[in-house]
């Protein structure tokens, strides 16, 4: 998830008491389900050594050779037709079963520069060069191992039950989620004209700080837009003993970082959220040196194009009202179009199809409508720019539940947000859930 990308933001939370309603039984749900769980059961243990292996050997965004190489693999091994280097490092793999509806399932690949402390016996230690050459570790802090996973065994699942659904199956794997790129790259790359616009596109993502076996949901709106700005704040270069000679862009930079929440907190109304957090600034070389510039990082995170809007004007224009106080060189404020995810809206009628088998497959009480979150996911890219495609992404249980409880008591240890070095889901019952929940939405949408 972007920058929860999935996301720096404490992205999902426990879920609240979900609804006693009793949803009316979907006609031959119960007997596919066992059947599906049959094979769960047979394919499990191959799908943990999996996920223990993409886990184990992560690739950046734009980096994932290996990690796509390894999917198309599979995908052929089970009878996909199967094309890579879609949009650079994307794999889709079709699978057609006569008439019916086109259902996209999606799977992200990439992983963040994140050093892993875990402690796992499967950590990763795999260490690369980020886009700026600076060398990082290199982690699956943001779940997409376990959506891997899943995409795996959904597929393992439904190919050799072709007797029970008909259409074209279209899984794809994504490159450059965490930057916000790959969706548009393989959308510019001609993916619905080259393999057929969806009827509807599912996804599932990760959830930290969710009990396996558990999932929530949004009905509409469930991740913001998000936006990543780059301001270069510009100075004189001089003497750290003679300030008076010299524009310091520091303390300019500390100017910009204070005045710029004030755009929440003070120009935007209450009720319509908003996040402006500035997460990268680097500037200077040693003590006694003012630096001539200092570079700063920022993510911004709306719900309405009007807010969108307002904000980043408004990061333009108090970064160079700073700057013209302090008698400074006028900053460059760059906002980063290969950057931006669009808000992702859950299709209502999706929504609720899907979630009415959810809550017949798990119980109502573990499948959880939730407010919307501050995060951001360019699967929302797939709903086309008029938004016409139907498509549906639910949050995945991973974590112990005995862990869940404990962290809510008073004075208990808190859980690991998304993106964290700490991040370790449970693998086999998160796959287990995970796999079960999308091959049963896929039936549900193309079945016999």
């Amino acid at each position: 998830m972007k920058r929860l990308s999935i996301i720096g933001i404490a992205l999902l939370f426990t879920a609240p008491a979900a609804s006693d309603t009793k949803t009316p039984d979907t006609p031959g749900l119960k007997e596919r389900a066992v059947e599906i769980k049959k094979k769960i059961d047979a394919e499990l243990p191959a799908l943990e050594t999996l996920y223990k292996h993409l886990h184990s050997n992560p690739e950046l965004s734009l980096q994932e050779e290996k990690t796509s190489a390894l999917l198309a693999k599979e995908m052929r091994g089970l009878g996909f037709e199967v094309t890579e280097k879609v949009g650079g490092l994307g794999v889709v793999a079709v699978l057609k079963n006569g008439k019916g509806p086109l259902v996209l399932v999606r799977t992200d690949m990439d992983a963040l520069p994140v050093t892993e402390l875990t402690g796992v016996s499967y950590a990763s230690r795999v260490r690369a060069r980020d886009k700026a050459g600076n060398d990082v570790g290199v982690m699956h802090a943001c779940g997409h191992d376990v959506h891997m996973a899943c995409w795996i065994g959904t597929a393992r699942v439904l190919a050799p039950m072709k007797d029970k659904w008909q259409g074209t199956l279209v899984m794809i794997a994504q490159p450059a989620e965490e930057i916000g790129t790959g969706a548009r790259l393989m959308l510019a790359d001609k993916l619905y004209d080259r393999f057929g616009k969806p009827d509807y596109c599912l996804a599932l993502h990760s959830d930290s700080r969710l009990a396996h076996g558990h999932i929530n949901y949004s009905d509409g709106l469930a991740l913001a837009n998000v936006d990543s700005v780059d301001i270069t704040v510009k100075g004189k270069g001089g003497h750290g003993a003679a300030p008076h000679t010299a524009v310091d862009p520091i303390v300019l930079a500390a100017k910009i970082v204070l005045d710029l929440q004030t755009i929440v907190s003070r120009e935007m109304n209450p009720l319509d959220p908003a996040v402006v957090t500035v997460g990268s600034i680097h500037g200077g070389t040693k003590h006694n040196i003012i630096p001539a510039e200092v570079k700063l990082q920022v993510t911004v995170r709306t719900t309405k194009d009007s807010t969108r809007k307002h904000v980043l004007d408004s990061i333009d224009r108090i970064a160079k009202a700073a700057a013209q106080g302090m008698r400074a060189p006028e900053p460059v404020v760059k906002v980063d179009p290969g950057e931006f995810t669009p808000a992702l809206i859950n299709e209502s009628a999706l929504t609720k199809r899907t979630v009415g088998v959810f809550k017949e497959l798990l119980g109502a009480d573990h499948v959880h409508e939730v407010p919307p979150i501050m995060g951001g996911e360019d699967f929302s890219r797939f709903a086309g720019p008029d938004r016409k495609v139907p498509i549906f992404m639910y949050f995945l249980g991973t974590v112990a539940p005995e862990r869940v409880a404990e962290s809510q008591k008073e004075g208990g240890k808190p859980l690991p947000s998304m993106h964290s070095d700490l991040y370790a889901p449970v693998p086999e019952p998160s796959i287990r859930t995970g796999v079960l929940t999308m091959s049963m939405a896929v039936l549900n949408l193309m079945g016999k």
